[in-house]
């Protein structure tokens, strides 16, 4: 019996309306508008952060030229001739406030340790001593400033009778990095030992001094002392 061959039936294809041309167009309209915003939008979120960027360059550097001109002001103030009729305390005490106004405008290592220095010079031992330790501890690795602090430090405890935290003080002095003021710590340390009465054990701090520190301007005086205890 022969196949019956079915015939294929083509659907017309759907012809759109001229409404339904218009609603495609509109919605297309639709998102390209959404998209122009969107970018719009997140152009201004860029330009704000490249404003708010850009401002704080500005404003830190202001800061920072303003945090150096009062720091300036101070140096001049401490270490300029004291006027006639001025107290010299006067003038420790107004680049003491300089200073300080200076580390609150940027903090710095320099501003904080100086404001330390006025206090030292104003025979404030105390207000010298938070200083500096609060300077060690917010930089403890300035290769600078750290070691004048714990030199400084020392000092201030000396004034104060408190050798045993001089004796702290100068032994974590000699074990920063770097040979910035380890002759001074054995010297420092030297007197103290000699002052407790512990002569042989200042004489190794003399010796030490003078084997491992032969160009310190310190050695002349420590070999001096060695050899007047040989005499001894």
């Amino acid at each position: 019996m022969p196949k019956v061959i079915k015939k294929r039936i083509y659907k017309k294809a759907e012809i759109e309306t001229e409404e339904q041309v218009k609603e495609r167009l509109e919605n297309l309209k639709e998102k390209l508008a959404e998209r122009q915003r969107n970018l719009i939008k997140y152009g201004a979120i860029i330009l704000i952060l490249i404003i708010a960027i850009a401002g704080f360059f500005v404003y830190y550097k202001s800061t920072s030229q303003k945090a150096k001109n009062l720091e300036y002001q101070a140096y001049k103030t401490l270490y300029g001739p004291v006027l006639p009729g001025v107290h010299k305390q006067d003038n420790i005490s107004k680049a003491l406030e300089l200073f300080k106004k200076s580390y609150d405008t940027k903090k710095s290592p320099s501003s904080l340790y100086y404001s330390a220095i006025c206090y030292y010079d104003l025979e404030k031992y105390g207000d010298s001593i938070n200083t500096l330790k609060n300077l060690i501890s917010k930089y403890p690795d300035d290769s600078i400033y750290t070691p004048l602090a714990y030199q400084t430090l020392a000092s201030a405890y000396i004034l104060k009778g408190d050798l045993s935290e001089a004796k702290k003080t100068l032994n974590a002095l000699y074990n920063l990095k770097g040979n910035l003021f380890k002759d001074v710590a054995l010297m420092q340390t030297a007197i103290i030992l000699e002052k407790e009465g512990k002569y042989d054990e200042a004489k190794k701090q003399y010796e030490e001094l003078t084997k491992k520190f032969p160009e310190s301007p310190l050695k002349s005086e420590a070999a001096a002392k060695i050899s007047a205890k040989k005499e001894g």
